[in-house]
């Protein structure tokens, strides 16, 4: 079986822009395949006719590259290295660990005929300084682990083999090694290895966090309660009761650094009514379930309700929506997603209940004609409820024309 697993949306949204006066910025969770994105597009334009020395490729992950950790030698590199009257093509792996990386970057822009690329795993990327440099001249492609339709296109999927492969899928997750991972054992092992790298080098080590102790609690506190409202208050004293002195301002501390890593999404609760976000507990969403409950040692059918929820979650990040909790008259809706003038309301269950119509009676009373959708797991639901849609989920997840 072919072992690359393509990402035809990102590509695409990198040839868009290709050749444009915009630094590309390629932001998403450490492991989620940003480097193989970066290496499939370089292919892309070889294949189109790019000559080779007209690429330049540098990953400040590598120890070959330490020395250009600083942005005076970054620039001096790239300077020796650039042809004269060639417009250059430029790739930067983990631009965050180049010492003021954004002045560099700037003056490249500047100095040079050149298309920029860059790719980095904390939000704070997009930040401060570089807002300041590149205000208007940059876009961002926020990159995810790999969808169920990218998992399901790898493995050659056909219709009737959707179910049995979604289950695969609860299990492997979308960190690309863990899909490529020959056997339980070593899928396990790569998973610990992206959670833990991901603890020690964009959290404990980047914030210069001592107690690494307390934010791995933190983290596996909200781990279990994805989908319930969580407080930072609540948390303190979980681990205080279990003999951590971390007090609430810390844990809210920790609890934002964890969302700069792009493995939590804190997620508001929106009243649909009075078109306002409400002031009350938020709910996380973590990036990938199966690493979860590889974390938690847990099943993949475990609180398999919330689990399908943070796949909806993600998924509708994924396809560019920004993600609230609703509420109308007291009645919860699942997710409000918006996209320009776009809305769309989501409700997600494992199935249907015969004896309750809570799921759709959650949308039917919305007043307005956006679309209103029921996800459900069981391929029985499909139809419509009192005007409300009800979706297979696994056909929702496979829709490519979004």
């Amino acid at each position: 079986m072919n072992t690359i697993i393509r990402r035809p949306r990102y590509i695409k949204f990198l040839f868009n822009f290709k050749d444009s006066e915009f630094i590309k910025v390629i932001t998403g969770v450490r492991r989620s395949g940003k480097t193989y994105l970066m290496k499939m597009f370089i292919a892309a334009l070889k294949d189109n006719g790019v000559p080779a020395e007209q690429i330049i490729h540098l990953n400040f992950e590598s120890l070959a590259n330490a020395e250009l950790t600083n942005a005076q030698a970054l620039w001096n590199y790239v300077l020796q290295h650039v042809l004269k009257n060639k417009k250059m093509y430029l790739f930067f792996d983990e631009i965050q660990n180049v010492e003021h990386w954004e002045k560099a970057i700037n003056s490249l822009r500047i100095d040079l005929d050149a298309d920029i690329y860059l790719t980095g795993s904390n939000s704070n990327l997009l930040s401060g300084e570089l807002v300041t440099l590149l205000s208007g001249r940059y876009v961002e492609l926020r990159t995810y682990p790999i969808s169920f339709k990218e998992f399901f296109d790898f493995k050659k999927g056909q219709g009737q083999q959707s179910e049995n492969l979604f289950n695969e899928y609860l299990q492997v997750g979308g960190f690309p090694n863990a899909i490529l991972a020959p056997n339980t054992d070593f899928r396990v092992a790569v998973q610990e290895d992206i959670l833990n790298t991901i603890m020690y080098r964009d959290i404990a080590l980047r914030a210069n966090v001592k107690n690494d102790q307390a934010i791995n609690a933190i983290t596996e506190y909200l781990m279990s309660e994805i989908g319930n409202p969580v407080s930072a208050n609540k948390i303190a004293k979980v681990l205080q009761a279990t003999g951590f002195k971390t007090q609430t301002k810390s844990v809210i501390n920790y609890m934002e650094l964890l969302g700069d890593a792009f493995i939590f999404y804190k997620t508001r609760k929106y009243d649909i009514r009075e078109k306002k976000w409400l002031n009350t507990l938020a709910k996380y969403y973590f990036i990938d379930p199966s690493l979860r409950n590889t974390q938690l040692n847990r099943s993949y059918k475990d609180n398999l309700g919330h689990q399908l929820e943070n796949i909806v979650y993600i998924e509708l990040l994924r396809r560019g929506f920004k993600v609230d909790v609703g509420s109308y008259d007291n009645k919860e809706v699942d997710f409000v997603a918006r996209k320009g003038q776009q809305v769309e309301y989501y409700q997600v269950t494992l199935q249907l209940s015969q004896s309750s119509t809570r799921e759709t009676d959650n949308l039917r009373f919305i007043p307005d004609g956006y679309q209103k959708t029921v996800l459900s797991l069981k391929p029985d639901d499909r139809g419509t409820v009192d005007g409300i849609k009800i979706s297979y989920l696994v056909d929702w997840l496979l829709v490519d024309d979004y």
